[in-house]
């Protein structure tokens, strides 16, 4: 039975665990799928390089609004999506071949599960066990609870966002299922690639845990560019002759629709139930997530997690930043480094979503600020009201900074052009607790530059004398 100092479950963030202090240790790291997880191979970087050709779409079909009018774009998707996995794989499998060439790394490409503490068994019918194990072994997207899609099978039309972006054509129609960032991300690429899309949201707006007003935007903007079935949720599927018949109930009763492909796109689960972590001493909780106390040790003793398998934020960023935690805490604890442990240090965390147009975000909303009882003070600045905008002649963006009455930024809810970099001033400002005066006096604007968007707010604040 093989022994090794760490084991290593994932090869995502996990993979980068192996800094220059744990350098000589006997690693092992066990991965079932393709090499580099979720974010590498099929979460944010191919859908934000699908992205990009997509706003390029939209942006010529917005220009005549400035006076300009292009000819239908011609889309080469097989070139899209080579170009696109043509970069991609050989990162996943160069990542690959470096770790099989480390004479101190074993690559187990296979599936672990725990059977005792630290003692996992393969699905290649080894055990294994460690001094200490990692687990970064992600999550993965869910089905749907109706006939025919329970089980995404992209040999049938049916995908989620892991085989989607690989289709040999474009499909004619697409019914893009769920309202989160997954499945608006992909829907507007599909949409402005030519596809006929159909998307189907059981709530009343998109992008529910966003600010009312900027999901409120991002639905219309979406309403205007292809079908949007809204509080309409799939009761039945049936596919005859390569054609997928959905049916519906919605505000209007039942209704049907027709596509080739279907995308699921109604959230991810953590993979804690191929683990079996009961069995290793590893508490789950209520929504499936590993227990994690601030260092992110599990319940058993020399295991450390995260990533998507002990987060709720499901963020490549968070994921990184956990993985520099465990990697000095493991650093710390074999003894290769003086100190203490790290702890999460309950900074924001911003997300963004690339659909058009973008979205980003950190911090509570309004709502969730009233309902805690926090006392708060607001301000929206429109994207249209400074000088850039009126370049753009933008009449959708719109920034909200929540703040305290003393000044101290608290969250920001952004839509607009340039929203996921438009965000960060506001993100250094709440990490380090700078005040909003202080980050809008104290610094030179570029103007006429979008970042006046910011400026303006802040200034904007009706804060205490």
């Amino acid at each position: 039975m093989p022994h090794h100092d760490l084991v290593i479950i994932g090869s995502g963030s996990g993979n980068s665990l192996l800094t220059p202090e744990l350098e000589g240790l006997d690693v092992a790291i066990v991965e079932k799928g393709t090499f580099g997880g979720t974010c590498l191979n099929v979460g944010c970087i191919p859908t934000k390089m699908f992205v990009v050709p997509a706003d390029r779409v939209e942006d010529a079909r917005d220009a005549r609004r400035l006076g300009l009018t292009f000819a239908a774009p011609t889309v080469d998707w097989p070139a899209i999506r080579d170009r696109i996995f043509g970069r991609i794989d050989p990162i996943s499998a160069g990542g690959e071949a470096y770790r099989t060439g480390q004479d101190h790394v074993t690559l187990y490409r296979t599936r672990a599960r725990f059977t005792g503490e630290r003692r996992l068994a393969l699905d290649t019918g080894e055990e294994l066990t460690a001094d200490r194990v990692v687990v970064a072994s992600g999550s993965r997207p869910n089905g749907l609870d109706v006939d025919g899609l329970r089980h995404a099978d992209p040999t049938t039309g049916v995908h989620t966002s892991d085989t989607v972006m690989r289709l040999d054509t474009l499909p004619a129609r697409m019914a893009v299922i769920g309202g989160g960032f997954v499945a608006c991300e992909l829907a507007h690429v599909f949409a402005s690639l030519g596809v006929e899309v159909t998307q189907v949201q059981r709530s009343a707006t998109l992008l529910t845990h966003e600010e009312v007003e900027v999901a409120h935007r991002y639905t219309e903007v979406a309403r205007d560019r292809y079908d949007l079935r809204l509080t309409t949720r799939v009761t039945a599927a049936e596919r005859v002759d390569g054609v997928w018949r959905l049916t519906t109930e919605g505000p209007a009763g039942v209704g049907h629709v027709e596509a080739e492909a279907v995308l699921l796109a109604v959230g991810r689960r953590p993979n804690t139930d191929l683990l079996d972590p009961a069995a290793g001493g590893l508490e789950v909780d209520d929504d499936g997530l590993l227990v994690v106390d601030d260092e992110l040790r599990t319940t058993a003793p020399g295991v450390w997690a995260l990533g998507d398998i002990c987060s709720s934020h499901q963020l490549k960023h968070v994921a990184n930043h956990e993985a520099r935690v465990v990697a000095h805490n493991l650093a710390v604890d074999t003894g290769r480094l003086a100190g203490e442990p790290r702890r999460l240090d309950g900074r924001p965390v911003p997300h963004a979503v690339f659909g058009h147009p973008q979205v980003a975000s950190f911090g509570p909303t309004a709502a969730q600020l009233e309902e805690a009882g926090t006392a708060f003070v607001s301000k929206t600045q429109a994207f249209g009201d400074v000088a850039y905008g009126w370049a753009l002649e933008d009449t959708t963006g719109l920034l909200t900074i929540h703040a305290d009455p003393s000044g101290h930024v608290l969250a920001a809810h952004v839509i607009g052009p340039h929203a996921s970099t438009v965000i960060q001033p506001l993100i250094q400002a709440a990490s380090f607790g700078q005040k909003a005066i202080d980050v809008a006096r104290e610094q030179y604007w570029i103007h006429p530059a979008l970042a006046e968007v910011v400026e303006n707010a802040l200034l904007g604040l009706p804060l205490e004398a």
